[in-house]
C-alpha cells in the first residue's frame, strides 16, 4: 500500500465539520468575555450610552452602591476549618459555621480585637441570649484555635475570650405534654401500615426513651441488647461524646419489633424512609424526618409548635412525677451534671401543684 500525504483538500468531513465547531465555540467564548468586560464597566459607571456615564438610566434616581461581601481570606478559611473539624455534634459544626461565617463578614478584612468583638455583640441584640452565646462560644473555639498556631499572643487571646455571655435572667420550661396527652399522641399513627408501624416505633422511643433527635436517627439495630434480663441501647454515644445506656421499656421494645418484623429490618439503622406508595424501605432516616413526624403527630391532637426534643422532656417530666429519682433522670438523659437536670426539668417551679395556690385567701 503507498503512503501518500494527506493535503488541505484530503480532510475528512467529520473532522472539517468538528474544526468549524471549534471555531464556532471560540467566537462564543470571545463574544461571553466582551459582554462580561462591558457589563463590569457599565457596573463600575465607566461607560456611556443608553445607560447614561454613571451606570445608570437616564431620568432614574442615582444608582444604588452595589453592596458586596468580602469573602474570608484563606487564614480565616483554615482557622474555620480547624473549629469545625474540632467539634463533633453536626448541629453545633452547623451552628459555628454560620457563627464565623457571620463574624467574618462583620469584620470585612478587619483584624479582629476586643472593641470589635464587643461591637459584633452589641449587633446581635435582636436574637436570643442563648443564640449570642453559642455565637461567642464560636469565637472562642476561633481565637484558641489561632492561639495554638501561634496567630496570637497570650494577652490578646485572653482579651478576646474574656468578653462574658450574656446573661439570661430565669430559667425556659419549655413545653412537654400530660401522661393523657401522650397516650393520645401514640394513637395517631395507623399502625395497620408500615408507615404507622415506624412512626408509633419513633414516637414511643422518643417518649419512652428520651432520645435526641440525632441519637434517634442514627439507632442502630445492633445497639439493641439483652443486659441483665431486659432490653437496651447498650453504650449509646450522645452529646459530647457522653456514652450511655439506657432502658427500654417492654410497650417501647413492642413497637420496636412490629416495625423491624413488617419491614424486615435485621442490622443496620433502625428507622428508614418509605418510598411512595408505602411499601418499599430505604436505608436511612434523616433527623429532620424524625421531627416532622413528631409535628404531624402532635398537630394530630390539636398540639401546634411541638417538636422531637419537647418529647425528651415529657419523658424526663413523667419520670419525675411517678418518683423518679434525680440522679436516675440525668443518667437516663446523658446529662453532664445534676443542676443541668434541674434546670431542665423546672424543678424549682411546681406549675401543677403551685405553692400559691392554697394562699387561704
Amino acid at each position: 500500500m503507498k503512503h501518500t500525504e494527506a493535503r488541505e483538500g484530503d480532510i475528512p468531513v467529520c473532522f472539517r465539520k468538528f474544526q468549524e465547531f471549534l471555531h464556532v465555540i471560540s467566537l462564543r467564548q470571545i463574544a461571553l468575555k466582551s459582554l462580561r468586560q462591558i457589563t463590569l464597566k457599565v457596573t463600575s459607571g465607566n461607560t456611556t450610552g443608553e445607560l447614561g456615564r454613571e451606570g445608570k438610566r437616564p431620568g432614574s434616581g442615582p444608582a444604588a452602591p452595589r453592596r458586596t461581601s468580602p469573602r474570608p481570606c484563606p487564614v480565616q478559611r483554615e482557622l474555620r476549618r480547624r473549629v469545625l473539624d474540632a467539634v463533633s455534634a453536626p448541629t453545633t459544626k452547623l451552628a459555628y459555621g454560620h457563627a464565623l461565617d457571620d463574624l467574618f463578614r462583620f469584620l470585612a478584612g478587619r483584624p479582629l480585637d476586643r472593641a470589635l468583638l464587643q461591637e459584633w455583640k452589641a449587633s446581635m441584640d435582636t436574637l436570643a441570649p442563648s443564640t449570642i452565646n453559642v455565637r461567642l462560644s464560636a469565637v472562642r473555639k476561633l481565637v484558641s484555635e489561632a492561639r495554638a498556631s501561634g496567630m496570637l499572643g497570650v494577652d490578646e487571646a485572653a482579651r478576646l475570650t474574656d468578653v462574658p455571655n450574656i446573661r439570661q435572667q430565669g430559667t425556659r420550661l419549655g413545653n412537654w405534654l400530660t401522661r393523657e396527652q401522650a397516650r393520645d399522641l401514640l394513637t395517631v399513627p395507623d399502625r395497620s401500615t408500615l408507615k404507622g408501624k415506624r412512626d408509633y416505633a419513633i414516637l414511643a422511643l422518643l417518649v419512652g426513651c428520651a432520645l435526641r433527635r440525632q441519637e434517634l436517627a442514627t439507632l442502630d439495630v445492633q445497639t439493641i441488647q439483652m443486659r441483665e434480663g431486659r432490653w437496651v441501647l447498650a453504650d449509646l454515644v450522645g452529646k459530647g461524646r457522653r456514652v450511655r445506656t439506657v432502658a427500654v421499656p417492654l410497650w417501647v421494645k413492642q413497637g420496636i419489633n412490629a416495625w423491624m418484623a413488617a419491614a424486615g429490618i435485621e442490622e443496620g439503622r433502625l428507622l428508614r424512609s418509605i418510598r411512595k406508595g408505602g411499601k418499599r424501605v430505604g436505608e436511612a432516616l434523616s433527623d429532620w424526618a424524625v421531627w416532622d413526624v413528631v409535628q404531624k403527630s402532635a398537630y394530630g391532637i390539636g398540639i401546634e409548635r411541638f417538636g422531637a426534643h419537647d418529647l425528651r422532656r415529657t419523658c424526663a417530666k413523667l419520670c419525675r412525677k411517678a418518683g423518679g429519682d434525680l440522679e436516675q433522670i440525668k443518667l437516663l438523659l446523658g446529662h453532664s451534671s445534676i443542676q443541668t437536670t434541674e434546670r431542665y426539668l423546672g424543678s424549682e417551679q411546681e406549675i401543677a401543684t403551685a405553692v400559691n395556690d392554697n394562699l387561704g385567701l
